[in-house]
């Protein structure tokens, strides 16, 4: 069975690791990218069954930006969206409504810090894994 490919990008390397450790001990193919403009190359490079994007990088909305990019060339690819922005301005995003779906582009919002065991039940929903390998189609 092929491996399931997750971007991962986040300008904290130390989290970017800790990401890729967690996600790559669970059995996926993880590729990382560290910056606003490193995510864009990965985006055009890879087609991946699911990404997870910091919201703030170089950008207060980098992570909208690249989930934007995402969907427009992958409409299918789930978008999980990392963001610490709810702990330190007390804004909080209600990705559940569909208005804001729409514009955010983002299936599933998680504050930082998040848990190993959350982020691993989040990206088996958001992949709706399952026995059969139904996702490798391009």
């Amino acid at each position: 069975m092929k491996k399931k490919t997750i971007l991962v990008v986040d300008d904290d390397l130390d989290l970017l690791e800790q990401l890729t450790t967690i996600l790559e001990n669970a059995g996926y193919q993880v590729v990382s990218a560290d910056s606003h403009a490193a995510a864009e190359e990965a985006i055009l490079k890879t087609k991946a069954d699911l990404a997870i994007l910091d919201l703030m990088m170089e950008e207060k909305d980098s992570g909208f930006i690249l989930s934007y990019q995402i969907k427009k060339l992958y409409p299918d690819t789930p978008v999980i969206m990392l963001t610490a922005v709810t702990g330190a301005t007390g804004v909080s995003f209600a990705t559940q409504l569909p208005e804001a779906q729409s514009w955010t582009k983002v299936d599933k919002i998680l504050d930082k810090p998040v848990r190993p065991e959350q982020l691993k039940a989040e990206v088996r929903r958001m992949l709706q894994e399952e026995p059969e390998n139904g996702s490798s189609h391009s």
